[in-house]
């Protein structure tokens, strides 16, 4: 089956969700232009994501793609919390911040009952998961709503797993991409391949439709995706700058800076893998740190950080969430971006 017919669109291109740099306006209008919008839900209360679904429909009604955390919660451990508040402790007192200020709660959630009852209540066309899947009784709920179930894939044994589960297609995560890795069942980084070489190696042994996301933000990339067996791809940085997105002026600066050139993937930020671009955190504290929280409850110590810095015009604290292909990045209508892209099926 074409993806197109699967997800429901003319394209076979779906928006990445990004969450913190996104909201409804980008996605709808990237449905508007014939590809999937795609919303962000994980740092959403069921609340607000009622208000972006019902805003949602106020501004499109094409297929567009709810996107969740199938993460498990993991529970507090104060002491490896105390040194993580420990090795921060000098930028807050360089800052001036107070670390009584920092939040409790995990400030990301898997997807739960909550979310599920959601869903069958607004029929999304399609419902994507990061991180493996909800349990079974939750995936039943999602699958008996009608929406075709996608999820992201770091390795074939990844991409294996999810299609004995009955998804109805793969997104291979190449290396390159930004934001948080996708990996659910090896957390060793050197298991992870670019996208160029993870892709035909799924497209060579999956039965279900396999779509190519990382590193892709023009056409040409768009056209060699589809030349290595991909049915359609994801792009997500591509689209930062685009006026649609709530991308802040600091993270809209540091893409269209040279900066943007140096990626890594960090745990500073949230305590689970993810690209963006090298920051003076990053530099002094890792990338990569042991003292971390695990994922999601490194991000509440940093907050306060973030904040300060930002209000002094600095994004030294900030998750800078970029793929290592920010080339197509501009800021131009998300609409006219996505028909840029589309020429890449054209080559293909």
């Amino acid at each position: 089956m074409p993806l197109t017919t699967l997800l429901g669109s003319e394209l076979p291109l779906i928006q990445a969700p990004m969450a913190g740099s996104q909201d409804h306006r980008l996605a709808a209008a990237v449905c508007q232009a014939g590809s999937l919008g795609s919303i962000p839900c994980a740092m959403l209360t069921p609340a607000a994501l009622r208000q972006e679904l019902e805003a949602m429909h106020g501004l499109t009604e094409r297929p567009f793609n709810l996107n969740f955390f199938s993460h498990v919660s993991p529970a507090a451990d104060a002491t490896r919390e105390t040194i993580w508040r420990k090795a921060l402790a000098p930028y807050y007192r360089e800052l001036g911040a107070e670390q009584a200020s920092i939040a409790g709660g995990p400030g990301r959630l898997p997807f739960n009952e909550e979310a599920a009852a959601l869903v069958e209540e607004f029929r999304p066309a399609v419902v994507s998961f990061h991180f493996g899947l909800p349990e079974e009784s939750l995936l039943q709920r999602v699958r008996r709503s009608g929406a075709k179930i996608l999820s992201s894939a770091t390795t074939l044994d990844e991409a294996l797993w999810l299609q004995e589960r009955g998804v109805d297609a793969v997104i291979a995560q190449g290396l390159e991409a930004g934001g948080h890795r996708g990996h659910f069942l090896d957390h060793d980084l050197s298991r992870q391949l670019g996208t160029f070489a993870l892709l035909p190696q799924l497209v060579d042994a999956l039965s279900v439709p396999v779509i190519a996301a990382g590193g892709i933000s023009d056409a040409r990339a768009v056209a060699a995706a589809m030349a290595l067996g991909a049915a359609g791809v994801q792009i997500g940085s591509a689209y930062l700058l685009c006026p649609e997105a709530t991308t802040s002026a600091i993270h809209r600066a540091a893409l269209q800076s040279p900066a943007a050139r140096h990626t890594a993937l960090t745990n500073l930020f949230s305590g689970r893998p993810a690209r963006g671009i090298v920051n003076r955190l990053m530099r002094e504290l890792g990338p990569l740190s042991e003292q971390a929280p695990a994922f999601p409850l490194a991000t509440a110590a940093i907050a306060p950080l973030r904040a300060a810095a930002e209000a002094q015009g600095s994004g030294d604290f900030s998750p800078l969430w970029a793929g290592q292909n920010v080339a197509g990045c501009r800021p131009m209508p998300a609409a006219e971006l996505t028909r840029e892209l589309a020429r890449g099926f054209a080559r293909g």
